[in-house]
């Protein structure tokens, strides 16, 4: 029996997902931006959080953890390079790792950039991507290198490309916006950016969104292509993904 994904929005913007192992069932919670809601989610289902993988430290993906391990006892997860601004942090985890829900794996991936310890959780078909890169966007550069972050995305690129992305914002308009700006010419992207318009005037997610769609339409994922390097004046992809990121950053 395949693993459960149950998304739900909170705070502003964010999704909360609870990942469920029927067979075992253990029940983690990507991160914790809202204890209430992922308590009361969990419990609806009449799942019990077993453990908390955290993506990075940022409040709205940390700062429910001490209060679900409060009721719950579960094993919180963490990057190692993140581990002195999370709380309650059971083992902390690097690039390569692997953490178990029940007897499925999911591989640890360093993804920094958005925070310098970034990480994402990756599965045979889907990935827990935090804030790292997001339905035609990528997060803001807070702490990281264009280097460091070009590295990232690339490790997120090289995975299979029916791989859904189960990014943590519902930020796609947003990025639409910016993404046709930056790409003009890309038939893929109108045709995605006019269904993202659709789906949000009807109050309906943008993600999980698969990698093959971001392959071919999120301009951050595209700083390696030729013609997003003539555009945006890099020589290479690292320069193109800094150009693009600092248009982004002051986009209206």
């Amino acid at each position: 029996m395949s693993l459960i994904v149950h998304q739900f929005p909170c705070l502003s913007d964010n999704y909360g997902y609870l990942l469920h192992d029927p067979v075992s069932g253990e029940t983690v919670a990507i991160d914790t931006p809202d204890a209430t809601e992922y308590l009361a989610q969990a419990a609806q289902r009449g799942w019990t959080i077993t453990q908390i993988w955290n993506t990075h430290w940022h409040p709205d993906h940390a700062g429910g953890n001490e209060a679900i391990k409060a009721q719950t006892g579960c094993m919180i997860v963490a990057p190692a390079a993140e581990a002195a601004r999370i709380a309650g942090i059971d083992r902390t985890v690097v690039q390569d790792d692997v953490v178990m829900i029940g007897a499925q794996e999911a591989k640890v991936i360093d993804v920094g950039g958005h925070t310098l310890g970034h990480i994402a959780y990756v599965l045979p078909d889907m990935a827990f991507v935090g804030d790292s890169v997001f339905a035609l966007g990528c997060g803001r550069m807070f702490e990281g290198t264009p280097s460091q972050f070009w590295a990232s995305l690339s490790r997120i690129k090289a995975l299979a490309p029916e791989t859904q992305l189960y990014c943590a914002h519902e930020y796609t308009a947003s990025n639409a916006g910016f993404a046709v700006h930056a790409d003009p010419d890309n038939d893929a992207l109108a045709d995605y950016a006019a269904e993202v318009t659709a789906k949000r005037a009807r109050g309906e997610p943008t993600v999980p969104t698969p990698l093959s769609r971001e392959l071919a339409t999120n301009p951050f994922l595209r700083a390696d292509d030729p013609a997003m390097q003539q555009r945006w004046g890099g020589g290479d992809a690292v320069a193109t993904f800094a150009a693009l990121r600092a248009a982004k950053d002051n986009f209206r």
